[in-house]
């Protein structure tokens, strides 16, 4: 492989490009490392656009997306070697609770007032309602207020 001299080819290139620090024959070319990690660093700010970045800089903004990755990956495996194997888990662990008492059923609840009604009806019909509890008196009543009974 071969490789031309950085000078030469720094001077043809546009102020604010990145710096290339060696072309090999086939053309690939080798960037500054530390002017590369500013640039990838300034990827990495919020809100930036890498493809203009890659534009301003000279460089295919897919090899400079790549560039971002290759440091997300490297840091990533960085902090996961920092962090210890035994670190506590981030789950909580379900535990069974004991049964807890339940309400009396509604059948098993003290009987509500009984009540005994007697209507008589004008047409002569006589009503008798023994030993009912409120939701059936009030259910009766309702009926009965929408019929319309005639007079004998």
């Amino acid at each position: 492989m071969e490789t031309v001299d950085a000078m030469t080819v720094n001077r043809a290139e546009a102020p604010g490009q990145l710096r290339v620090v060696r072309v090999l024959g086939n053309g690939k070319r080798w960037f500054d490392p530390v002017e590369k990690e500013r640039l990838i660093d300034a990827c990495l700010e919020p809100g930036v656009s890498v493809a203009g970045l890659a534009l301003a800089h000279g460089i295919n903004a897919n090899q400079l997306r790549k560039w971002v990755k290759l440091r997300q990956d490297r840091e990533a495996t960085e902090t996961a070697a920092v962090m210890p194997s035994c670190a506590p888990s981030a789950f909580v662990p379900v535990v069974e609770a004991a049964p807890m008492a339940r309400l009396p059923a509604p059948s098993a609840r003290p009987p509500a007032a009984r009540v005994r009604v007697t209507a008589s009806l004008p047409n002569g019909v006589r009503l008798e309602l023994d030993d009912a509890d409120a939701q059936v008196l009030a259910a009766m009543i309702e009926a009965l207020g929408r019929c319309h009974v005639p007079a004998r």
